[in-house]
């Protein structure tokens, strides 16, 4: 994505500045917006053709900066776990420090415009492809199906914004939060790998166990 800089900026941090808790970015009057951005009004439209189109870019804006610090991540990963874990901080640090974008992505996937559903679903899948693309390129789970770890990396996508909320909003179960999410993504990837046994080898570890 370009680099975002100008009226359109302002523009965009102004609504990231006006959502609370009982907002979408739909409700954004042009007035507010422009007010709270310093401009005038008219100039919404020398930037933008439709409030959908400032939502797209908005959500666009939010997810650029996560997308690429968490690649970033599990680039560097030498195990699932490490990846896990260094993934699930930095998306949840991330959460914790944008507040308001994180309840317009929350918010706008099952708000009232449909551009902006489809819009976010897309960054969700995308979200996901690239996981699982990072894992697959990575061997960090190299008895798991290729089509298995992008089921898993859809499912984990979705987890991890289900909690999104609950980690902004309630400061003494974030380390709870955060550890089960971790485990949750293990679990997942414990479980395929497991699926991909015989019978007989699922009997000889359960023999070893204690």
């Amino acid at each position: 994505m370009s680099v975002i800089t100008g009226g359109k900026l302002k523009l965009i941090q102004a609504a990231l500045r006006l959502i609370t808790e009982t907002r979408s970015l739909t409700s954004l009057g042009l007035r507010e917006l422009a007010r709270e951005a310093g401009l005038n009004p008219n100039t919404f439209y020398r930037h933008f053709k439709s409030l959908d189109e400032f939502g797209l870019t908005v959500l666009g804006y939010i997810a650029e900066e996560m997308k690429a610090g968490v690649r970033d991540l599990r680039q560097m990963a030498d195990s699932s776990e490490q990846a896990s874990r260094d993934t699930v901080a930095f998306v949840y640090h991330y959460f914790l420090a944008n507040p308001a974008a994180t309840t317009v992505a929350v918010r706008e996937l099952h708000g009232p415009s449909p551009v902006l559903r489809r819009a976010l679903e897309s960054q969700l899948e995308a979200s996901a492809q690239e996981m699982a693309e990072d894992i697959i390129e990575r061997q960090l789970v190299s008895d798991v199906p290729p089509e298995t770890i992008h089921e898993i990396s859809r499912m984990t996508i979705r987890y991890i914004l289900f909690r999104a909320m609950d980690y902004i909003e309630k400061p003494a179960q974030r380390e709870t939060i955060q550890a089960e999410t971790e485990r949750f993504i293990n679990r997942q990837f414990r479980g395929a790998i497991l699926d991909g046994l015989s019978e007989s080898s699922i009997q000889s570890l359960r023999h070893r166990l204690p």
